[in-house]
């Protein structure tokens, strides 16, 4: 009964793996050093680097800011792999800069300004799935 188990989780698994949802890269390793905003970008470039049921993770560049908001049902985790800003996380503001990982629970209002000449670059992980559409824009406190 216990490998009926195990072959069961294995399946379930597998079948994750193979949900993804956005017409994305898999899993033959993405390196971000590669990726920067188009000069034609004014302030954001985003690259959607794996996404399937339970995650996704995009790779973002950000030449001057991202305005508040907030995300209802989803948490994130921001790695800064570039640049130097200022972060605002609920109450909360701080400088960010390369090396940093910062993670956002669901509900939390955030914002981030670059404040160096080389724009931000960050990897964002979002669960579940981030189709863009719980995007809440808010006002700045």
């Amino acid at each position: 009964m216990l490998r009926v188990a195990h072959i069961l989780c294995l399946l379930f698994f597998l079948s994750e793996l193979n949900a993804q949802t956005l017409p994305v890269r898999s899993f033959e390793g993405i390196n971000t050093d590669t990726i920067g905003a188009a000069s034609k970008t004014e302030n954001l470039y985003n690259v959607p680097l794996y996404s399937d049921s339970l995650a996704s993770s995009f790779c973002i560049v950000i030449k001057k800011e991202v305005k508040a908001h907030k995300h209802v049902y989803h948490s994130e985790h921001i790695i800064v792999q570039q640049g130097e800003g200022i972060m605002k996380l609920g109450e909360r503001t701080f400088p960010i800069k390369k090396g940093d990982v910062i993670f956002i629970p669901k509900n939390q209002i955030h914002s981030v300004k670059t404040t160096g000449k080389t724009p931000l670059k960050v990897i964002s992980i979002q669960a579940p799935l981030f189709d863009g559409k719980d995007r809440v824009m808010t006002e700045e406190k």
